[in-house]
């Protein structure tokens, strides 16, 4: 046993693998879980502990990490962890879940005493490998110094949205900005079917936009994972994209409003996921432009 900050990481896909290893090189212990062992277990070489159970990762942590792909399989996981935790450990949720989904943990975390924070994350792969996230965060002041050295590990900053990590301000905020993200993703996509429809070289449009306010890094960013068939390994899966896609448009509705563009492009993301395109990254939303198979070619 040691006297440093243990933290139990559910979830060990693209962003909580990448969340492990920010914690590792802070010097934190880490226990990781993940139901597809096979994914947690290169974390073993960079020091982490592998455990084959929800209960086994979080017992002795001092937080407790979940960056799972939905709502319903945090509450299945931690309710499977129950037996591993300890009343009084900080839990800090990193999932992007829904709005009302966000409420259920949080009363999962009163039934055992744990300090609840709602902490989703902006960014993707490569800033989570460098520790450069963006961790969008609510939950009580007095418990805030506990998790201080998990939210400095992972992020380059934290932005504080409230005191009461159930009402889900943070999920709210990141709802809206990746609603934004997701949208420019799929716009992407579509300006490169377009422009190979109409024989137009992607290239003029870049050279038209060029330095004016049009013009942004993302756009070339993702264009490029297309242009240059770089779309594996993912930096945020089409799966997932769908997933926090419907998550935007059932808020949206929730509160009366229609976002019909965030649901036009859930279902761009579902029709590249049945293409084969589920695990590569969400740029290959430009797949779903094409009815016909080898018409994208």
């Amino acid at each position: 046993m040691t006297d440093k900050l243990t933290v139990g990481v559910l979830g060990t896909g693209i962003m909580g693998a990448a969340m492990a290893r920010s914690l590792l090189r802070a010097g934190l212990g880490v226990r990781v879980w993940n139901r597809t062992r096979a994914k947690a277990e290169p974390l073993a070489a960079d020091g982490a502990y592998v455990a084959g159970t929800p209960d086994e990762a979080v017992r002795g942590a001092d937080v407790v990490l979940t960056v799972l792909h939905d709502g319903p399989a945090v509450l299945r996981t931690m309710r499977e962890a129950a037996p591993g935790l300890r009343p009084g450990t900080a839990w800090v949720q990193s999932t992007t879940a829904g709005i009302e989904e966000v409420g259920e943990l949080a009363g999962l975390a009163r039934e055992h005493g744990l300090v609840f924070f709602d902490a989703p994350v902006l960014g993707t792969r490569a800033p989570a490998e460098a520790g450069q996230l963006v961790v969008l965060a609510a939950g009580p002041s007095e418990g805030r110094q506990a998790v201080a050295p998990v939210l400095a590990a992972v992020g380059s900053r934290t932005v504080w949205t409230g005191e009461d990590g159930g009402d889900a301000a943070a999920t709210r905020l990141k709802l809206v900005a990746n609603s934004w993200v997701l949208a420019a993703t799929n716009a992407t996509g579509e300006v490169l079917a377009l422009s190979k429809a109409l024989g137009v070289d992607p290239r003029s449009f870049f050279d038209v936009i060029a330095g004016g306010p049009l013009d942004m890094g993302y756009l070339h960013a993702k264009a490029a994972l297309v242009l240059e068939d770089r779309l594996s390994p993912a930096s945020f899966a089409v799966t997932t994209a769908e997933k926090d896609a419907r998550l935007i448009v059932d808020a949206g509705l929730r509160h009366g409003v229609r976002l019909d563009v965030a649901a036009a492009g859930a279902e761009r993301f579902a029709r590249a996921a049945a293409q084969g395109h589920g695990e590569e990254d969400m740029a290959a939303a430009y797949f779903a432009s094409f009815e016909e198979e080898g018409q994208e070619g």
